[in-house]
This record gives structure tokens, sequence and C-alpha cells, in this order.
């Protein structure tokens, strides 16, 4: 006969790697990206207590009270608290890590999940259901959602962050001006990032660098592009951060879209890439609100 084994104090949660690929597969399943705090809730018959990512213990009395009354001896539940309407905080549970005496964590994805759907949840308790959507993350940016985790069915729970757990954030899009470029490293060619920049009245601000998105012939045909109106200096007038090591200065003559997560706090931009070259006036570029 098996005996259980004890609840563990702590199990560091898995993390998802962001990424801007974009694809469906069948040996992945895709959840939406909710916008609220991490919790591992640790069950110990009566004893619940609720642990964010960090190892902060949380005090959350009504999400506690409903765990407590999960018809399981012990278990530990990963999931995230977010603020469902009018109704309060509610714990979206979306992995099952032990479960009656049992280390789950070695078992494949899709197994943790037929454990975890036995177990009857009720509100303020919601499992995260698989999105059945053919572009999930269309569906995500359009109904304002924070983005998409994208997970192998057959991944194990790592105590780190993974390849195998995938998050698409939602992205936003914006023309800037090129004003510069980078030299190639290793084995790119062309050209390194574009540096790139929007008008503030007679300023040409800089916004940062752009490096993903550009295939090989891209890559060559703005290089050519790019060379054809080099300059000295930089035409940014305002610029915060502008690299100066194997840095090249243009004419701001060319315009490109770029998708991109966020503005920083210091204004630039956060995971760019390029989506294409536009044919925008180079002046009419300027920040706009989201």
């Amino acid at each position: 006969m098996t005996i259980p084994a004890p609840v563990p104090d702590w199990l560091e949660p898995m993390a998802a790697t962001l990424t801007q690929d974009r694809f469906t597969h069948p040996d992945w399943l895709f959840e939406r990206k909710l916008d609220g705090i991490r919790l591992l809730a640790f069950k110990r018959g009566d004893d619940v207590r609720l642990f964010s990512r960090n190892r902060l213990l949380r005090e959350m009395p009504r999400v506690a009270d409903a765990i407590r009354g999960l018809p399981v001896r012990d278990a530990i539940l990963d999931g995230e608290a977010a603020w469902d309407g009018g109704s309060g905080v509610g714990y979206h549970v979306f992995d099952l890590l032990w479960l009656e005496g049992r280390d789950l964590t070695k078992l494949p994805l899709v197994e943790r999940y037929a454990f975890l759907d036995e177990i009857p949840l009720d509100p303020p308790l919601a499992r995260v259901t698989e999105l059945s959507d053919p572009e999930p993350w269309t569906r995500a940016c359009a109904e304002g959602w924070e983005g998409v985790i994208a997970k192998r069915r057959d991944s194990i729970y790592e105590h780190r962050r993974s390849r195998n757990w995938l998050k698409m954030k939602c992205e936003l899009s914006h023309d800037f001006v090129v004003g510069g470029f980078t030299d190639p490293q290793k084995s790119r060619v062309g050209l390194g990032a574009l540096l790139v920049g929007f008008y503030d009245g007679g300023d040409l601000v800089y916004a940062g660098k752009v490096g993903t998105g550009l295939d090989t012939k891209l890559l060559l045909d703005l290089r050519a592009r790019l060379d054809a109106i080099e300059v000295a200096e930089p035409p940014f007038t305002r610029a915060v951060g502008l690299p100066r090591v194997r840095a090249h200065w243009v004419r701001p003559q060319i315009v490109v879209e770029v998708a991109f997560i966020e503005w920083t706090v210091h204004g630039k931009l956060r995971h760019s890439r390029l989506l294409r070259v536009d044919d925008t006036p180079p002046h009419n570029v300027v920040r706009e609100a989201p």
C-alpha cells in the first residue's frame, strides 16, 4: 500500500516564454491569458494557503473558503486571481500539481487536466478552458484580453520558465520613421536592427530598435535603400539610449509599420517586430494614443 506523501510547503511555478510567433497545432492547446495575480493554492485538509509566485502569502478569504470546501483532502492548484466584474475576485484554475498525496507534476498536461476536471469548481473558483478558435490571438485582441497562453499537451510541469508554455500577448501597431540602422552580427545579413522614431513638433524622437520580422530578402533590400540615403549625423533630435557602436544614420525618408507589445516607461518599444514598409509621408508619423 502506497503511503500518501505530505503536501510540500512550496513548489516553484512554471512560467511561460513570450513569443511573437502565431500558430496553431494539434500538439498544443490554447487558453486565455488572464490579467491578474498568479497564485498557487496549497490545501492540507482545512488549512489553505495562497502564495504569489514570489512566495508571498496572500489573504483572500472568499477564495480560501471555496478551496477549503473542495471534496479533496489535499491538493495544490495553480491559477490566477482576477476581478470578475461585480462578483468580486475569482480564482481561475489552470493546473493541478498535487492531489491526495500524489505529485502530478511529472504527468503530461492532458493527464493533469483530466484529474483537475474531476474536481467540481464553483464560484468564486472557475476552470480556465481551452479555446477552440482557429486564431485564438485574434479573438483575444478583439475582446480586449491580455493575450493567449499556448501549452504543449504532453508537457510536464517544469519549475522554471519553459518554451513548452508560450505567451502570445496582444500587440499594438504603429508607423515609425527609420532614422538609422545597426550592422548585422554573426550570420545575419544586411542589417542588425532598424532605429526608428516619430515626430513631436519639430523633433524626431527616438523610439527604439526593430530587429525581428525581417527575412533575408527584406534585410538586403532595406540595406541597399538605406545605404543610398546615409548621412553622417543622427537625425533624431530627442534621443535617450541611442546606440553609438556599429550604428549608421540615414535621412528620415522611409516609414515602416511596427507591431509591439507596449511602450516602456522610458518611451521605448517593447518586443517590437516589423510588419511592413509603409508609404506614409514621414512627417505625418506622430505618436498616437492607444
